[in-house]
């Protein structure tokens, strides 16, 4: 990473391409990648979900094994694609996309949001338990603690695109870096990076942490909802809104608002859970 030759306090991006490979017309991106290691990730750490309790000590038809694990991925991948686009399209451009309806599947021309993808990973979790009979909750429990590292993966990706820039830095930080691709030569925050820290890497410690032991179904999913609100809100304060709609009301990001109900919703949920019934002891049975 080079200093900029008329800023020499301040980084300046240093224009990765984004083609990590290419053969002959196949170009393998940068980004791409990131994906395959999230979901290398999630199947490396679901595996050893199946350590931890109540998973570890269910048997018979209520095991858990590497195969679901696997399914639960699939069904994932599909929920984070659909739901990422249809909620970039409904939160971000609904008036565009009810107006050019066809662009919805437009999906290479860019414009994927966390919570569309969120709400879509739920809708497959629900999909995943009802056809095994599980208990939802259970299921996002295994869940969560594994998701974080793929948001960090995403957030290199973002990086190596240059894409998704943080807001104007003061010139004495010390990692304030330059964006050509932004329009401006001015030093803007990382925040790539600064969410790649927060909601990726600590969220993913503190929740595998607290997920090593046992708590009452749905409180470990209500912590991840917590705390990657929480993470992401905070991180907005240095990303630069999206061109098209600025801040908005308080002087909040989209971003920021829809990471409000996440917080609340999670805080509500953990305190309901801390009232209902434990994981029974010998889980052979729906908790």
């Amino acid at each position: 990473m080079r200093r900029c030759g008329t800023m020499p306090t301040m980084l300046m991006y240093p224009q990765i391409d984004p083609v990590a490979l290419q053969i002959g017309p196949l170009a393998v991106h940068w980004y791409g990648l990131t994906y395959l290691a999230a979901f290398g990730l999630f199947l490396w750490l679901g595996t050893r979900r199946l350590r931890h309790p109540p998973f570890v000590r269910m048997q018979g038809d209520r095991a858990w094994t590497r195969k679901d694990v696997e399914d639960i991925l699939f069904l994932g991948v599909l929920g984070v694609v659909v739901g990422g686009r249809l909620g970039y399209c409904l939160f971000y451009k609904p008036g565009y996309y009810l107006s050019h309806p066809l662009e919805i599947f437009y999906v290479w021309q860019g414009g994927m949001s966390f919570h569309g993808g969120l709400v879509g990973v739920i809708a497959s979790m629900v999909w995943f338990a009802r056809s095994r009979a599980r208990s939802w909750l259970e299921v996002a429990d295994f869940v969560a603690p594994c998701v974080p590292t793929g948001l960090a993966a995403g957030r290199v990706g973002n990086f190596i695109n240059g894409e998704l820039w943080g807001r104007f830095a003061s010139p004495e930080l010390p990692w304030a870096m330059v964006f050509p691709q932004s329009g401006s030569m001015l030093p803007r925050h990382p925040s790539q990076v600064y969410q790649f820290l927060l909601e990726g890497l600590l969220l993913f410690v503190l929740l595998w942490l607290y997920a090593r032991k046992e708590h009452k179904p749905g409180q470990v999913a209500a912590v991840f909802l917590v705390g990657y609100g929480a993470f992401r809100f905070i991180a907005e304060y240095f990303r630069e809104p999206d061109d098209f709609l600025g801040l908005l009301s308080l002087g909040m990001s989209m971003g920021q608002w829809l990471c409000v109900p996440m917080v609340i919703g999670g805080i509500a949920m953990w305190f309901w859970a801390a009232g209902r019934p434990a994981y029974p002891a010998q889980a052979g049975k729906p908790a």
